[in-house]
């Protein structure tokens, strides 16, 4: 497995990790980085075997965004700046559209591009000193890693607009009432928490979950007949799968099924409930 400076990554009980590892600069994101988690991604697909994806930062923040300081003393020509937003988006549509269960642990301040990366995910869980902020046009931005995308399907555009034109801070509680926070952890591990929400997609069908997050990451964008063309195909391909034909199995002879949601224990709490 490569060796990384910015981020550490590994895989775990079928279960991979990500935890950008720069916490003297809150795990700000710079150009090696960037490149590792790019590299990371890369080696998670090509590696196969994992079930779900946890992303985390190190030292009591998630991502700060961007590295400020790093851009201000490496000014570029206009069109030098646009491929490097664009370069962004070929690492985070490879997260964007990892066909596997993501989810982000928010712990500390999630901003700006920080606060996108966790949007990414499919699931986020935040501890109670979790901060998100679409923070670009406090410094006279717009949003990029996605933003302009994921908030408005997230949040209705609306709202989304209220949260990027007004660059507020949300606590964990108001993110969890918005529906960005899936749930609220506890302070103690939160990365723990985080492998322990993820482990339940181990019993699961990642070739069915990951086709099915292919085709909703498109719903928005396409119409109810090319939907369900991608239904067709996906669910002739799946039913072919030796997960399908096990469950079957399991099912006509009375038998419990691997993955029910409510099965599993979790440690986690809805939001509103003491930490």
């Amino acid at each position: 497995m490569t060796a990384f400076n910015a981020i550490r990554f590994d895989i775990e009980n079928e279960i991979a990790r990500l935890v950008l590892n720069r916490p003297d600069q809150r795990n700000a994101l710079d150009l090696t980085m960037r490149g590792e988690i790019e590299l990371a991604l890369r080696e998670l697909r090509a590696q196969g075997g994992a079930k779900a994806l946890v992303i985390t930062g190190a030292g009591g923040a998630f991502c700060a965004g961007g590295d400020l300081r790093a851009l201000s003393e490496s000014r570029r020509p206009a069109m030098a700046n646009r491929e490097r937003i664009r370069r962004l988006h070929l690492w985070f549509s490879e997260l964007l559209g990892l066909e596997m269960p993501v989810v982000a642990v928010v712990d500390g301040p999630a901003f700006g591009a920080g606060f996108n990366m966790a949007l990414a995910a499919d699931f986020i869980l935040a501890t109670p000193r979790a901060l998100m902020c679409a923070v670009f046009i406090r410094i006279g931005l717009v949003p990029d890693l996605g933003g302009l995308h994921l908030l408005p399907r997230i949040l209705g555009l609306q709202r989304a607009k209220e949260l990027i034109f007004s660059g507020r801070v949300l606590g964990p509680e108001e993110a969890w009432k918005l529906g960005i926070v899936h749930e609220i952890v506890p302070q103690g591990d939160p990365l723990a928490a985080g492998m322990a929400f993820a482990e339940r997609f181990r019993h699961a069908s990642t070739d069915a979950i990951g086709m099915a997050k292919t085709i909703l990451n498109q719903s928005f964008n396409l119409d109810r007949h090319a939907l369900a063309e991608m239904e067709a195909y996906a669910q002739a391909v799946v039913m072919e799968t030796p997960y399908h034909h096990a469950a079957v199995a399991k099912f006509l002879d009375r038998k419990p099924l691997d993955f029910v949601w409510d099965s599993f224990s979790s440690p986690q709490r809805k939001g509103g409930d003491d930490a």
